[in-house]
């Protein structure tokens, strides 16, 4: 089968507990981006689970123009076997193009196991995604440019970054990093067109029974879902003296997080981790404070709107990409700036 029937660009729409991940919108207008550098203007959801199918509208509304929906009983708890046959069969059914998968827990575990099963490749963890011209035939003097999605990602311990293309296996594949990517505009006018598809399922002895499902309760805030981040690195010096980071983040409204020497220390818990090998935000406002800046750490927050750097490093890096930079000791910074904020906002209020 020739490269040329393969059309479209597919995003899985992952779903826990009959609930949209936040990645899959993210994925939608990632999708429409790449689909209008395409000869196709259509971006299509593939809903997995069961019971699912009211969430269609929802993928409408972020851009959705089509959603296949597999709905089956056997897919109720995310398990690999069933999911993978399901997201696979879609895939050699419809035959997309591209393939965009969210690189969360299960789809790190989803993405390698349906590309191994459709015999093409797969690009993990991309932090951008662009459509350009790549040479199918690399002979110097014989080239020949086809439009391909270029998967960019961090590689080697994200000291330098890679641009990876599959120029002669469909659909391209990508897992991409939760946070780097924008949602659209929601239009809950929009309806999708809904395709109803079930290759069937029967169970074997590679089908995982799950006996209970216990959900962990967690009371650390959602750094990605933060307007505003007052982050903290080694340079804060010690567990006690985050709580000048505390201070300024109720005074502005903000959530504490930290870098990975932090989590590493044991002095915050590794759902606050901003990084490479944390989470990727992209708040209005992020304050780095004894931040360095290493790449693996600025790799997770260099989308932020305004970026304030606070250390007493002045050839930090974490200075190359702060919008406003503050060289001096955080212990007598951040009382002062707390205080003028607290007064700031007192005068406002009144």
């Amino acid at each position: 089968m020739g490269l040329e029937e393969y059309k479209g660009v597919f995003i899985f729409a992952q779903q826990v507990d009959n609930k949209i991940s936040s990645i899959a919108l993210e994925l939608l207008g990632e999708g429409k981006k790449l689909a209008a550098d395409l000869d196709t203007k259509e971006v299509t959801a593939v809903l997995i689970g069961s019971g699912v199918k009211g969430l269609a509208d929802e993928l409408a509304a972020y851009g959705a123009d089509k959603v296949i929906v597999v709905d089956d009983p056997e897919l109720k708890e995310y398990r690999t076997e069933p999911y993978t046959h399901a997201l696979a069969s879609v895939i050699n059914e419809y035959k997309p193009e591209i393939m965009l998968v969210g690189a969360t827990a299960i789809g790190r575990d989803l993405g390698p196991r349906v590309s191994a099963h459709i015999h093409t490749g797969l690009t993990a963890d991309c932090t951008s995604l662009d459509i350009g011209d790549f040479p199918l035939n690399p002979i110097p003097g014989k080239e020949q440019l086809h439009k391909q999605l270029l998967m960019t990602r961090p590689a080697f311990g994200g000291n330098t970054i890679a641009t990876i293309a599959c120029p002669h296996h469909r659909p391209q594949m990508a897992t991409v990093r939760p946070g780097v990517m924008q949602k659209a505009a929601p239009d809950k006018s929009k309806k999708a067109e809904i395709i109803e598809f079930n290759p069937g399922f029967t169970p074997d002895n590679k089908y995982v029974e799950i006996l209970e499902v216990v959900k962990a309760v967690s009371n650390v805030a959602n750094i990605m879902d933060a307007k505003i981040l007052v982050s903290g690195g080694r340079g804060v010096g010690s567990p006690e003296n985050f709580k000048l980071l505390d201070d300024l983040a109720e005074a502005i409204g903000g959530t504490v997080s930290c870098s990975r020497a932090v989590v590493d220390a044991g002095w915050k818990p590794k759902d606050m981790q901003v990084g490479q090998t944390g989470k990727t935000v992209r708040p209005k406002v992020y304050f780095a404070i004894g931040i360095s800046g290493a790449i693996q750490h600025v790799a997770g927050m260099e989308e932020s709107d305004l970026i304030v750097a606070i250390n007493k490093d002045e050839e930090a890096p974490i200075f190359d990409v702060a919008d406003y930079g503050i060289v001096g000791d955080l212990n007598k910074i951040l009382p002062d700036l707390t205080e003028k904020i607290k007064e700031a906002r007192a005068a406002k209020a009144n």
